[in-house]
């Protein structure tokens, strides 16, 4: 779930539009400087995936890896960028990547965990105050 946002971001620097994404919980791992080059695809209860994967199966051992492997072969092949790389266009960009400052505090996370291109962390007050100005807003 780390390309939607990122490409709709990228996206829209293209477009000369704002953009600024919020970082809670688990989505934090997509600014952490240990998990953001190897985040994995989960196929158990994922209706995301391309193929339906019955429950049953996604919990194999070794079905995370094969998903995972599976999305990377097709994301390669319609000759996306990878998160690292998405992360370093959208900052160079102009968009905002706030990491949240409470989902931070709860899971232990410093400044120094995350990526550079991390802005400062932020909660969930400081972010709707800039979501309420927008023309667009999504959610994930």
């Amino acid at each position: 779930m780390a390309y939607p946002p990122l490409i709709l971001a990228s996206t829209a620097i293209t477009m000369d539009m704002e953009a600024g994404i919020f970082f809670t919980l688990y989505g934090i791992d997509v600014l952490k400087k240990s998990k953001y080059a190897k985040l994995k695809v989960a196929p158990l209860a994922n209706p995301a995936m391309p193929m339906p994967v019955p429950n049953i199966v996604g919990a194999i051992p070794g079905m995370t890896a094969m998903a995972t492997t599976m999305m990377k072969s097709m994301i390669k092949k319609i000759n996306w960028p990878t998160i690292p790389e998405l992360i370093e266009i959208c900052h160079e960009g102009g968009v905002k990547l706030w990491p949240c400052e409470p989902s931070m505090a709860m899971m232990g996370i410093k400044r120094e965990d995350l990526v550079p291109e991390a802005e400062e962390s932020i909660g969930a007050a400081a972010y709707l105050d800039y979501a309420s100005a927008a023309s667009i807003t999504l959610s994930f």
